[in-house]
């Protein structure tokens, strides 16, 4: 007899993302433990597709919205009928949980929310009625998955969600695939200090404002390198032409290895106006790396709590330039040791979703 999935991952695509980055380390750990797993998405399409083990089953729905993919999502977990579904989109999250009723009595619905809902939902296209939502039915899920204490405390606190429903689960870093990955090379091709960042560009991740902190770095020989698309590129280099800054400024796009860039700098920088916990400053970290980000990061100051020396450096938007003229050029010609407190090792993270599953009847 064929043997029930014990998890099934949803995602809208493959997007180079941290949500999608989180569920596929996940799923690998998984995997290779001897857990059945498979992951559904509306659309097989995206940069981190070659990143799923080629024997996990992807199902896909062949769809490009969310209203499109209600049936043929209800129709295919009824016929894998997995012990998990686990959903880390806020939309799909409360689609899922809208359409409980039709799904099988069994399977279990574990939501993970990525950012902090104070402010993500107010940045929403929909915030009262999205906000609504989510009070009246992310209650309503088998587990609400949170990346830190802080996103845990405003769910019980603003959003009605009772404290035992909720799970605090750091985000996953492959510590061992990134060091390998991370080989230091000569990426800088300017001398000074060597700044880079990385995040969609769009208006949450702030690359408008971080432009302007490093066109007021007193070195002048200083770069910064972008990773990432979004809708906001031509908006961003018509920004640092104007600022004067375009020759020491590039904007790499999407890369499959960000983390050789990371390895190959003296500090990451995270300038988002909201986040959850981003994963870009947990591999900047495992690339022993240090970073600068800024206080509204939600749960960033948790990893100062378990983070060495001061390698995460928290500062407001008036501290941020200081705390950027204050680095110092670091040797790059050897590999330096990981500065990620080992609760978010992949590993150790995975273990917690299995002692979950060993609860499971």
């Amino acid at each position: 007899m064929k043997k029930n999935l014990d998890i099934v991952f949803l995602l809208p695509r493959f997007s180079g993302g941290g949500a999608e980055r989180v569920i596929i380390n996940l799923l690998t750990e998984l995997h290779n433990r001897g857990y059945l797993v498979g992951i559904m998405v509306f659309d097989k399409s995206g940069p981190l597709l070659s990143s799923v083990p080629h024997d996990v089953r992807i199902y896909d729905l062949c769809t490009k919205s969310l209203r499109s993919s209600i049936v043929p999502l209800l129709q295919k977990i009824h016929q894998l009928r997995p012990k998990v579904i686990f959903s880390t989109f806020g939309y799909i999250n409360v689609a899922l949980l809208i359409f409980r009723r039709f799904l099988p009595k069994k399977t279990k619905i574990w939501i993970r929310e990525a950012n902090l809902p104070s402010v993500s939902l107010a940045n929403n296209s929909w915030p009262r009625l999205m906000t609504v939502l989510y009070r009246f039915f992310y209650r309503k899920s088998d587990k609400l998955i949170c990346s830190s204490i802080v996103m845990k405390n405003e769910f019980i606190l603003n959003f009605l969600v009772t404290d035992h429903l909720i799970e605090v689960l750091p985000n996953p870093v492959d510590v061992d695939k990134i060091y390998a990955s991370s080989v230091p090379k000569k990426c800088f091709d300017k001398d000074g200090v060597r700044y880079v960042a990385a995040g969609r560009l769009v208006y949450q991740k702030g690359f408008d404002r971080l432009l302007y902190w490093f066109s007021k770095l007193s070195n002048k020989k200083s770069t910064l390198v972008i990773l990432g698309d979004g809708n906001l590129k031509s908006e961003l280099i018509k920004k640092s032409e104007l600022l004067d800054i375009q020759d020491r400024v590039k904007f790499l796009g999407f890369c499959d290895n960000p983390w050789q860039w990371y390895a190959g700098a003296d500090v990451f920088l995270l300038s988002s106006r909201w986040e959850g916990m981003p994963n870009s400053v947990l591999e900047a970290l495992a690339c022993g790396t240090p970073v600068i980000a800024t206080e509204e990061s939600g749960g960033i100051r948790e990893i100062t709590r378990y983070s060495k020396d001061d390698s995460v450096v928290v500062a407001t938007e008036s501290q941020f330039i200081h705390a950027m003229n204050k680095v110092k050029i670091q040797d790059k010609n050897i590999q330096l040791s990981s500065l990620l407190p080992s609760r978010y090792e992949k590993k150790n993270v995975t273990s917690i979703i299995e002692i979950w599953l060993s609860d499971l009847p």
